[in-house]
């Protein structure tokens, strides 16, 4: 079922955008009950063009989410299930060699769509990790010497269990570091569940197409121009740093507890993160509430804790909730004096 889709202006207004935004999110929500949050982090990488990493137990609708998305946005949707006995050229592709002709023809993988999935990625190793390194940050793969770029709009959303650790591999830091979020889900409530459980005995629901990879393509052109404050800016560059080196902003006794802290990519998601969050909000300018409403979804993941902070039962979550404590957000700017800088 499509449903026609009115095209957007050149220059998306924020109320433009805010509506083709929640008529996505409706037809998503047809399907997928509750994950009000993990829905709107979605919506947010797609907009500022980073990745997603979801953690989360078996059956939370991690796969209906992304696979819905690509038929309401008309977009291709590739799943790969990660396993131990994956190679690279299960993912990018290969260059096979034709014995009648003495040619070789280069065949293209899965990762070459708009929504990739890498279930359970944490099921294959290292080597298999690494190619997903080039076609995340550069959104291109080279075989054999030759540059093949993937569709745009791309995204990759990858999955993995936290309460199966056996036959796992840790994801290498360069990997983690690519993932512009990572989202952690949780169960569903008895009232949401009763829900799921009520249309799982009805008829499939039919998904309507209500936009295009063209005018997602727009969005993320107009979320560009969304303005970040100085001040703003200034103050994601002292959160992220204070990761690195908590005795700089005055908390000590975190600085044992952390044994590496974000990276600058940290710093650009998190200010492309807000300008997303703001322009699905309908503004055209960023907002402190938008900054520490993503903080603990960009920075979790980029923490790596010291053996004497998960002896205490830290995680990331408590290291960054002191910080945000800490280094309070500064004064919302005033938004006539926003509207008036941003034009």
């Amino acid at each position: 079922m499509t449903t026609p889709t009115a095209p957007l202006s050149p220059t998306p207004t924020p109320a433009e955008t805010a509506a083709l935004m929640e008529q996505v999110l409706f037809q998503v929500k047809r399907v997928v009950v509750g994950q009000d949050r993990f829905l709107e982090r979605v919506m947010v990488a797609l907009l500022a063009q980073g990745h997603l990493l979801v953690e989360g137990v078996p059956g939370l609708a991690k796969t209906l989410t992304i696979k819905t998305l690509a038929r309401t946005l008309q977009g291709q949707f590739k799943r790969i299930q990660f396993t131990p006995d994956l190679v690279p050229a299960d993912l990018v592709g290969t260059r096979i060699y034709h014995p009648r002709t003495g040619e070789f023809s280069t065949t293209l993988g899965p990762v070459f769509a708009h929504l990739l999935l890498a279930d359970e990625i944490n099921r294959a190793p290292a080597k298999v990790q690494s190619a997903l390194l080039e076609v995340m940050q550069e959104r291109q793969v080279t075989i054999a010497g030759e540059t093949h770029r993937v569709p745009e709009p791309f995204l990759v959303m990858a999955t993995q269990n936290p309460i199966e650790t056996e036959g796992t591999y840790a994801l290498p830091e360069a990997q983690v570091d690519r993932f512009m979020m990572k989202v952690l889900i949780g169960y569903p409530s008895e009232e949401e569940e009763f829900v799921i459980a009520q249309r799982a005995l009805e008829p499939a629901v039919e998904v309507a197409a209500v936009a295009s990879m063209a005018q997602l393509a727009a969005l993320q052109a107009a979320r560009r121009a969304v303005y970040v404050d100085p001040s703003l800016l200034q103050y994601v560059v002292r959160l992220v740093a204070a990761t690195r080196d908590p005795r700089a902003c005055g908390l000590p006794d975190l600085a044992p507890r952390i044994a590496c802290g974000a990276s600058p990519r940290a710093t650009i998601h998190l200010a492309e993160g807000a300008q997303a969050l703001a322009l699905m909000r309908g503004r055209t300018y960023v907002l402190p509430e938008d900054l520490t409403d993503l903080a603990p979804d960009v920075l979790r993941h980029r923490l790596s804790l010291s053996y004497e902070a998960l002896s205490e039962g830290l995680d990331a979550d408590a290291v960054l909730a002191r910080l945000l404590a800490h280094l309070p957000a500064p004064a919302r700017p005033l938004h006539h004096d926003t509207a008036q800088r941003a034009a």
